[in-house]
């Protein structure tokens, strides 16, 4: 066995996977079923005769295409908003996301902890958030993280993995951090497909908007330093560029 290998059994073990997921994909085109439009017509479909087998495979489908195929969260809010509405639609996906970031997290901490730490460490805001500032608490960490968009969501999942951060904070106040972006999608999005609700559709998004945009504010001006935003500011115009 080489010498690689046994040196990094896990991430070998996770790369394969990931390989094989890939291939798999491309062999059954499961990315392109999930641009089908046509599917989602059998999903509506599906709500009007069975809306808990619908819901289920909303959850699952989201899951898979947020952690496997690294889609963003944000295309399943809107989705869940359009097939689903406000109130259930942002319920499906809070369920369905949290669970997608639930995995990646053990995946991270299972496959990655040992290999990706260092990788992690190189990217300086990566670094000074999640490793060497020990005195935030866990709750602070997820509200900066989930509510400042510093760096990509996905990334973020994994990323905890490799952290100290217990399962239990880290499935807790991922969810709860991740109420007032998902209802602002999921909402906006019922707003326009909705006729008849849509001006309290309309109100409901405008308060999640300013809230969500204050929150942020207050967060960076009173948990992040000037060295922390600077980074982070580096590190926007270097994804840019």
């Amino acid at each position: 066995m080489p010498e690689w290998i046994k040196k990094n059994g896990k991430l070998a073990a996770f790369a394969m996977i990931v390989l094989a997921i890939l291939v798999l994909n491309q062999c059954f085109g499961w990315s392109e079923y999930l641009g089908d439009t046509a599917n989602y017509a059998f999903l509506g479909d599906m709500i009007e005769d069975n809306i808990a087998a619908a819901g289920l495979i909303y959850i699952a489908v989201t899951v898979v295409a947020c952690v496997v195929l690294a889609l963003p969260g944000v295309t399943f809010a809107i989705i869940a908003g359009v097939m689903f509405g406000a109130l259930r639609g942002t319920i499906l996906c809070l369920v369905a996301t949290t669970l997608g970031a639930i995995i990646a997290f053990i995946a991270g901490r299972f496959f990655l902890k040992d290999s990706i730490k260092p990788m992690l460490e190189k990217n300086r805001l990566l670094k000074k958030l999640l490793f060497d500032d020990s005195s935030r608490s866990d709750i602070v960490l997820l509200a900066i993280t989930r509510l400042v968009p510093i760096f990509p969501y996905n990334i973020q999942n994994f990323a905890y993995g490799v952290t100290d951060i217990s399962l239990a904070h880290y499935s807790l106040y991922t969810f709860l951090f991740m109420i007032p972006g998902v209802s602002l999608y999921t909402v906006g999005t019922a707003a326009i497909v909705s006729p008849e609700n849509r001006a309290m559709y309309i109100i409901i998004t405008a308060v999640l908007l300013a809230a969500v945009l204050a929150a942020g504010y207050v967060i960076k001006k009173k948990f992040l330093s000037k060295d922390e935003l600077a980074l982070a500011e580096e590190e926007r115009s270097r994804d840019e560029s």
